[in-house]
């Protein structure tokens, strides 16, 4: 920079800085009106905060320095999301949004608005098609499925790639979750119609499925969830069902099945937990998101096709944190929608 610009800026620089200093906004202000579910007179169940689409929306601060290099020169793009399909949370302030198109996991951190994005890293393998993401807690990782690689990718806590885990055992991954207490990880392939059950190092230790109707058989399974007792649920996508298996992958109950009315399917992806049992099920083809209890009977539905909010285009991955927020991702609308549970109304 020439002495005669710097000449220039400095007193400016003195002058503007005070003032391009700001605060983080509130990152979901709450709105007077905002939609829930089931509509009146039912008593509220669930209700809609807000949207993410890029680092923007996370509303983060910014220093004097910062605000006037903006002033001066512009503000840099905020990164924001082409297709989300997976999403997932560390339990308390982190979000992992995998993006199947722009090749990248995006990761939110609500307590300091910090935005990320996540790759491999030069001289690693690369995302060809990342579409979904579980965090593993007792492992301290993060765990990327990509069906174009045919292999889960590990990522440290800090971003760290840390290598491909089920390479030559999974051929096509969707779904990925990890098993409470044992660390295992189950990973939905859906070219082989089977869910697969991986060592913390990767090796096949166990697995179910094979093309078929029955129970424990496969049409093409896509994402997966275990509950808190080590229960598995496999969204079993073109069989139009939710499919339980115990902790040992023994088929011990199944949740819907082909039809247009509530509580049935007819192409189901996202697949979720909440803290009461509450099983979360997104449909791509329905634009919704239906509700059943552990016993597979249905206890909402909320949502249709769309771009506003409580509107989907083709929702996939699902999630639910520790808050009682429900995060859903929008593929086609470019977003992650985040809902959250209304215990005076009833938790569904």
């Amino acid at each position: 920079m020439g002495r005669w610009l710097l000449t220039l800026l400095l007193p400016l620089g003195v002058t503007l800085a005070p003032g391009c200093a700001r605060p983080a906004g509130v990152l979901f202000a709450p709105a007077d009106g905002a939609q829930v579910w089931p509509v009146p007179p039912d008593a509220p169940r669930i209700r809609f905060v807000g949207e993410i689409r890029s680092a923007a929306d996370l509303r983060p601060g910014r220093s004097a320095g910062e605000g006037l290099v903006s002033v001066l020169f512009g503000s840099e793009p905020t990164p924001g999301m082409v297709s989300p399909m997976g999403v997932c949370t560390d339990g308390a302030d982190r979000v992992f949004i995998t993006d199947s198109t722009a090749q990248v996991l995006h990761v939110l951190d609500l307590r300091t608005r910090k935005y990320e994005r996540w790759t491999p890293g030069e001289g690693e393998p690369e995302f060809l098609s990342p579409v979904a993401v579980a965090f593993d807690e007792a492992g301290g990782r993060v765990l990327v499925a990509d069906s174009g690689v045919g292999a889960v990718f590990a990522f440290d806590l800090r971003g760290r790639f840390q290598g491909l885990l089920g390479r030559g055992v999974v051929s096509r991954p969707c779904g990925v979750a990890v098993q409470p207490g044992t660390g295992l990880v189950a990973v939905a392939d859906v070219a082989a119609h089977e869910v697969v059950l991986l060592s913390r190092e990767g090796a096949r230790v166990g697995g179910v499925g094979g093309r078929g109707g029955a129970a424990g058989k496969f049409n093409f399974p896509t994402y997966l969830a275990f509950d808190g007792d080590g229960r598995l649920y496999v969204s079993d996508s073109l069989n139009f069902r939710v499919q339980v298996f115990s902790p040992e992958l023994g088929a011990v109950a199944q949740i819907g099945g082909k039809g247009d009315m509530p509580g049935y399917f007819a192409q189901p992806k996202g697949v979720a937990v909440g803290p009461q049992g509450q099983v979360f099920v997104t449909d791509a083809n329905f634009e919704a998101v239906q509700v059943f209890d552990r016993g597979g009977a249905l206890l909402m539905t909320f949502g249709r096709e769309g771009r506003g909010p409580g509107e989907f285009w083709l929702p996939a991955g699902v999630a639910v944190d520790a808050k009682g927020r429900v995060w859903i991702a929008d593929s086609r609308n470019q977003r992650v929608q985040v809902f959250e549970l209304i215990p005076a109304g009833g938790v569904p």
